[in-house]
């Protein structure tokens, strides 16, 4: 007898409207060869291509590179979706998704500002590629302090603000704006303050979880402490 094949696990549906589409598209997948890391994969490549175009500069390569970006955001929803609803779930592709996440944006923000060149501002010549270096290590410390606080409390301890079905990065969908109004320095000013200011509430943040997670460990060693001493006596 031929086993019947599996059908998606029944999980409950996304919060965010991306993620719901994307849940829509991959659902197909899921009695496939296709697996979450092939599209995290996918998802790398084109934010990669997209930094890339950004650095290009011009207002072509810029909104191409935006475009990209875009697409890259998306389809970075479709590797968790398979994952829940195929049971596919694997640390290493988790920490995979993670390090892909947090290597496009980085790149994002350095091909903006090498891209946007020298500029003046206020007097002073301005070399935005040091300013998205700037923000893109700040993004990078974000995303090692989100994983650790991960480790620590769990995934609600990452959860994402979201309203009326869009969420904190979901920001990102907005940058062909910035491409066509021809911002993108301004914007990448505003990122090398932003992200590091974000960077240092996530690092208290991260003090206050691990200063939760220290407590139960210290209870639980004091109470064995004082059970060795009963036992001793």
């Amino acid at each position: 007898m031929n086993s019947r094949p599996p059908t998606p696990i029944n999980v409950a549906p996304p919060r965010t409207w991306d993620a719901r589409l994307a849940r829509r598209l991959v659902t197909p997948l899921v009695n496939t060869r296709v697996s979450p890391n092939h599209l995290t994969t996918l998802r790398l490549l084109i934010g990669v291509a997209g930094a890339l175009c950004l650095a290009r500069g011009g207002f072509a390569w810029a909104n191409a590179g935006a475009v990209l970006i875009v697409l890259s955001n998306f389809v970075d929803h479709t590797d968790g979706e398979l994952a829940r609803i195929g049971g596919k779930s694997s640390r290493i592709g988790h920490f995979y998704d993670l390090a892909s996440d947090a290597l496009v944006t980085v790149m994002l923000f350095v091909g903006m500002g090498v891209g946007a060149g020298a500029s003046t501002l206020g007097g002073f010549t301005v070399d935005a590629g040091w300013l998205g270096a700037v923000a893109g290590v700040a993004v990078a410390l974000i995303f090692f302090l989100r994983m650790r606080i991960e480790e620590m409390a769990g995934k609600a301890g990452t959860k994402q603000a979201a309203v009326g079905g869009f969420e904190t990065e979901d920001v990102l969908y907005l940058l062909p704006i910035v491409t066509l109004t021809s911002v993108v320095m301004p914007f990448v000013v505003v990122a090398s303050i932003g992200a590091p200011l974000f960077a240092v509430w996530v690092m208290v943040d991260y003090w206050r979880v691990a200063r939760r997670s220290a407590k139960p460990s210290a209870a639980g060693a004091a109470a064995s402490e004082t059970a060795q001493a009963w036992a001793s006596k």
